[in-house]
Parts: structure tokens; C-alpha cells; sequence
């Protein structure tokens, strides 16, 4: 497996507005319908990648921690469909409900909004304060598919634990690991 690091966009820019679909439910979500919260997590995830297959139960875990405490969570598919089926819509909504996800899984079929988060990478994580400037930017912890550490989250969940606390996350931060996010022929980001 070859893996791709997350770009680390810059500490303080601005959550990137979208307007996206749930595959589960078919709402339409935006920006703005997370506001409530304290701080937001974006994740962009895929069903396919074995990173993302080997962290999936934290995910639930963070949401079922942490909601009832400020924090929002929303995940993001961008891979290509066409070249990719399995992450798809009806499969999108199948590993949601399989999962019990109580947080929107939304599909970015035009990829524009992974281009405005500069993700690279399946798992790639977002976290941004109550005024949705970007408070971190890496990985959920240690665990890979290929090693033995555990999936605890410990790296994100300290960032998360931080902003509910009215700090800021430490800046010293590593890049998440995963696949790479599957562009369409031609639409590749020039950030690579």
C-alpha cells in the first residue's frame, strides 16, 4: 500500500462553505447547518481504503464522546465513483447505517469541495474551532493497517479535547496517512 500524507493546509484558514448531499437521508447539508456546534470535524473518508476500514469504529466512538459536548461531525466522499463503485452512494449509505453513524455522510461528486480542503488522502481530517478556522490539521493517531498501535484516536481527540476546553490545539501536528483520494481523469489538484 502506498501512502499518500494529508497537505496540512494552513492552521487558521477559513471552513470552506459546501452544499452536499447525504446519501443516507438525501438532506442537503452546508456549512451552515453545523453552526450550533462548538468546533466542526471534517472528514473526508472513502468505504474502499483499508486506512479508513481499519479506524472506522473510532469514528462512531468520537461522535458518541464528544457530540453531547459541542462537537460536529460530517463526513466527505470524494473518490470517482465510475472508476470506484464500491464507494458509491447506496454503498455510502450501507457502511453509514452498518456503522450507526449519527453524523451526515456526504458525497462530493465534483470533487471541488476536497480541492477547497487541499485533501489528499482517505482518512484526512479538519478540525475548526467555534468560528470555523482550521484548529488542526493530521492524523487520528498512530494506527495503520500495517502495524499494531492501537486505534484510539489519541492524536485528534486531544486536538478535539483542547478546543472544548477553550484552547487551542498544540500546532505541532503530524499529517494523516491513508490512500490517496481518487480523482476523475483530468480533475487531479495541482497540489501535489
Amino acid at each position: 500500500m502506498a501512502e499518500t500524507p494529508s497537505q496540512m493546509l494552513p492552521l487558521g484558514a477559513v471552513a470552506p462553505d459546501f452544499s452536499l448531499k447525504n446519501v443516507v437521508d438525501g438532506r442537503v447539508y452546508s456549512l451552515s447547518d453545523f453552526e450550533d456546534g462548538k468546533s466542526l470535524l471534517v472528514m473526508f473518508i472513502c468505504n474502499h481504503c483499508p486506512y479508513v476500514q481499519h479506524v472506522l469504529p473510532e469514528f462512531k466512538r468520537l461522535d458518541e464522546d464528544y457530540a453531547e459536548k459541542g462537537l460536529r461531525i460530517v463526513a466527505i466522499n470524494s473518490n470517482d465513483i465510475d472508476s470506484y463503485p464500491q464507494d458509491a452512494p447506496e454503498p455510502m449509505r450501507q457502511l453509514a447505517e452498518a456503522e450507526g453513524w449519527a453524523f451526515p455522510y456526504l458525497l462530493d461528486e465534483d470533487q471541488k469541495l476536497a480541492k477547497a480542503f487541499r485533501a489528499a488522502c482517505t482518512p484526512d481530517f479538519f478540525l475548526f474551532d467555534q468560528d470555523r478556522n482550521l484548529a488542526y490539521r493530521g492524523k487520528l493517531d498512530d494506527a495503520r493497517p500495517n502495524n499494531s498501535a492501537p486505534v484510539d484516536g489519541k492524536n485528534l481527540r486531544a486536538a478535539i479535547e483542547a478546543l472544548l476546553c477553550g484552547r487551542q490545539p498544540s500546532e505541532d501536528q503530524q499529517p494523516s496517512l491513508g490512500c490517496n483520494i481518487k480523482w476523475k481523469k483530468g480533475n487531479e489538484p495541482d497540489y501535489f
